[in-house]
């Protein structure tokens, strides 16, 4: 499908540009939040007329999100969140929460503005972009961690989960396998200790058996 653009949308292009893009995504995202119209001839001439306030409305919006940009870029926010040992959270950290937590600070951002692919679930520490306006875009970085400590030790750099690395696999394998060896050598002695009697008790039998087979000869 071929749109018109009424704002700078990611690598699409500039307002007023036409291009040509997926139907689903046309349909799904650009139709429905007024970023686009559809290249007909009615919409270019549409276009045309409503150029000049599309741009009032952009510079004034780009200036808005400018000093959002100096209030919050590289900001850094914790998020407390339950979690197993290895650092799996319980639930998950969503574009909603970030937004949230930002707000909390005195900075409103809508969830839409914060461009995370997919919710957090696990613990560590996020650089998070935030597409404040089409033409600005600045980062927050989002620790999440188990307690304010926690948190504390994820920003110094440390690993506060609990891992098993190769080499801890490795010794981990060689004390099975050690293991493994002293139960058979502890089982053959215990084998050999129960046999040892009844070859004792056997041999006097058989000395006796070959004495009287030695006398009727």
């Amino acid at each position: 499908m071929e749109v018109i653009l009424l704002e700078r949308v990611g690598k699409l292009g500039q307002m007023g540009d036409v291009v040509r893009v997926k139907d689903g995504y046309a349909r799904n995202f650009l139709l429905p939040n007024h970023k686009a119209l559809r290249a007909t001839a009615d919409n270019k001439k549409r276009f045309e007329g409503m150029k000049e306030d599309l741009e009032k409305r952009n510079l004034e919006a780009k200036g808005e999100a400018g000093k959002l940009a100096s209030k919050i870029d590289g900001k850094s926010f914790v998020v407390l969140r339950q979690a197993s040992e290895v650092g799996q959270l319980f639930g998950s950290v969503t574009s909603r929460d970030i937004a949230r937590l930002i707000a909390e600070e005195g900075t409103e951002i809508a969830k839409g503005q914060v461009s995370i692919n997919a919710p957090i679930k696990s613990i560590g520490q996020y650089k998070v972009p935030l597409a404040l306006h089409p033409e600005i875009e600045v980062s927050v970085t989002v620790v999440v961690a188990r307690s304010n400590d926690e948190a504390e030790r994820i920003k110094r750099g440390e690993d506060v989960t609990v891992r098993r690395t190769d080499e801890d696999e490795e010794r981990a394998e060689a004390a099975a396998n050690a293991e493994a060896v002293f139960e058979a050598t502890e089982e053959g002695e215990e084998a050999a200790a129960v046999e040892a009697p009844a070859a004792d008790a056997e041999a006097p039998k058989k000395a006796k058996g070959k004495k009287k087979a030695a006398a009727e000869e």
